[in-house]
Formats: C-alpha cells, structure tokens, sequence
C-alpha cells in the first residue's frame, strides 16, 4: 500500500513541477506520467484487496471446518447421551411397569385376603385360628404395598427427572 501512495505522490509532484514550468509538453508529460502511475497505484492497491480477500477466505474456509469438526463431535456427543438417556428412560419404565405389576398382584391378594377374612369371620369360632392367619397376610400385603407405592412414586420422580434432564439436553442441543 506504501508503494502505491508513493507512487500518487510522485505524480501529483511531477503535475505540480510541470505547471510550474509552463510548458505545455512538459504538462502534457507529466499528465501522462501522473495516468500510468496512478494506474500502477491501483493496480498495486486492487492486488492487494485481492490477496487480503484470498487470505480472508481461506482463514474462513479453515475457521468452518474447526466448526464442522466441532459440530460433528458434539453431534456424535449428543446421539451418546441421547442414546444412553433412552436407554436409562427404558430401564426405569420397564422397572415401573414391573412394580405397578407387583402392586396389582398385591393388590388383588390383599382383595382376595380381605374377602377371605370377611368370610372368614362370619364363620364359626371354630376357625378362629384361620382368622389370625389370614389377617397377619393382610397386614404383609398392605405392608408391601406400601413399599411398592413409595418405590414406585421414588422411580417416577427418577423418570421425570431423567426427562427432565433430556429435554433441557435436547434445548440445550438445538440452541447451541
């Protein structure tokens, strides 16, 4: 760029030295001088806008692809994590659909239980022993329903949480 200006200088110098000289050749001269280095100036200043441009673009041809790179390992990051997320989801559904299976079991034992108290007690005194029993299964089963509730309502805060956890990954994913 130096070059360029210094080149202008010199014609705008040669213009001013001809004019003061009078001569109409001299002016002339310096007129077709003070063209072709004005020429030369642009011509230096377009080669360099050109040179800076190419440098640009190849700075943003390997600034994209670190980005590709990154986008592709974070990509690859994402589908691990979402791999791993729907897999843990799976587990804890299929955790829960046991458990809610175990709770209707129980559930129904323990109806089968009551009833059978219920009929048990409108017997005779005579199967006072078969009361005790069958009474002592009722309270085991309403024992362990109410572990299979607490353990399923601990397993369906997990579940939300895991959601939870993979739709802010999934926010997180699409904004990033």
């Amino acid at each position: 760029m130096t070059v360029a200006v210094g080149l202008i200088v010199l014609a705008a110098l040669a213009v001013v030295g001809a004019a003061l000289s009078g001569s109409w050749l001299v002016v002339t001269i310096a007129a077709v001088l003070s063209v072709v280095l004005g020429a030369a100036a642009t011509r230096i200043t377009h080669t360099e806008l050109v040179e800076s441009r190419v440098a640009a673009a190849k700075d943003r041809a390997i600034q994209a692809k670190a980005y590709l790179l990154i986008h592709e390992e974070r990509s690859a990051e994402d589908a691990d994590y979402l791999q791993q997320v729907r897999a843990r989801l799976a587990e804890r559904e299929q955790s829960l659909d046991e458990l809610e299976q175990a709770l209707s079991l129980s559930q129904r034992r323990a109806a089968t239980s009551l009833r059978s108290r219920n009929a048990e007690g409108r017997r005779a005194a005579a199967l006072e022993a078969k009361l005790v029993e069958t009474e002592a299964l009722v309270a085991a089963d309403r024992l362990r329903i109410a572990e299979l509730e607490a353990e399923a309502d601990t397993l369906r805060s997990e579940l939300h949480a895991v959601t939870a956890a993979w739709h802010a990954a999934e926010h997180q994913r699409k904004h990033a």
